[in-house]
């Protein structure tokens, strides 16, 4: 099947309220009403609901980068799948790089917000990737195929296939450097045919796999052609209109 391509855009600690509605609306103008592909920004949490509103009417949606297994509690400094459907969000993205390393979250943790998302409506987005030193020794497949287990391990067919993956190499991250479209592909195969595995075939069909490192508009056209990249998680290029604009034209 043809698995329509999904442009997403991480603005991670950047853009207030004022600035990231005034980004969504210049994102708006240029890619606002595109139908040949689907388009999500993550502002931070605090600039959601000016992204929304800046957004109505628009084919893009919003996420939340980070969300707690809970939905509601005392759980200071938190943020809920929950509220976050709330106040308008429809995507979830949860096991970034970042998260893991700052807030010290593993495996187990990253499926607790999954589910909490899934459970709250949202469409989880779900990072995964290895660190250089590990690609160097060779343990690419053993990383990912761990993340992969420990985030489906239990999860029924349906709720499988509404999740996306973003494989997010993390010596590709903010860095410059970019894994070769054939670097990519190979993982995005591997995980593609570890889903087919364990589900039926659907899951693996529907599955939308992500890149993200680096993606710019001098190479995604050439990332976005590879057999199983349905997409990519943009970082500091989704921060300009016209760089990420021109991403996802090449997705199109």
């Amino acid at each position: 099947m043809t698995r329509r391509p999904l442009l997403a855009g991480n603005w991670k600690l950047h853009l207030g309220p004022g600035a990231a509605r005034s980004l969504a609306a210049a994102i708006a103008a240029k890619v606002g009403d595109v139908a040949e592909v689907d388009v999500a920004v993550f502002p931070t949490a605090l600039a959601v609901p000016a992204v929304v509103e800046a957004l109505r009417g628009s084919m893009i949606g919003v996420g939340l980068q980070w969300a707690s297994p809970h939905a509601q509690g005392a759980y200071t400094g938190t943020n809920s799948s929950v509220l976050a459907r709330e106040v308008g969000c429809s995507w979830l993205l949860a096991g970034h790089s970042e998260v893991r390393r700052d807030l010290a979250e593993d495996d187990a943790r990253v499926r607790s917000s999954v589910l909490g998302g899934l459970d709250a409506g949202l469409l989880p987005m779900v990072c995964l990737g290895e660190s250089l030193e590990e690609r160097r020794a060779d343990r690419v497949e053993d990383v990912i195929t761990r993340q992969l287990a420990a985030l489906y391990d239990g999860l029924p067919a349906d709720r499988a296939a509404v999740l996306t993956l973003a494989y997010e190499p993390l010596w590709a991250i903010g860095t410059g450097e970019t894994a070769t479209p054939d670097q990519a592909q190979a993982v995005h195969a591997l995980i593609r045919g570890w889903l087919a595995d364990r589900f039926p075939a659907f899951v693996a069909a529907e599955t939308r796999v992500l890149y993200g490192g680096s993606v710019k508009p001098s190479n995604a056209a050439e990332l976005l052609a590879q057999p199983d990249i349905d997409g990519a998680l943009v970082g500091g290029a989704s921060l300009d209109a016209e760089s990420f604009a021109a991403i996802v034209n090449a997705a199109r």
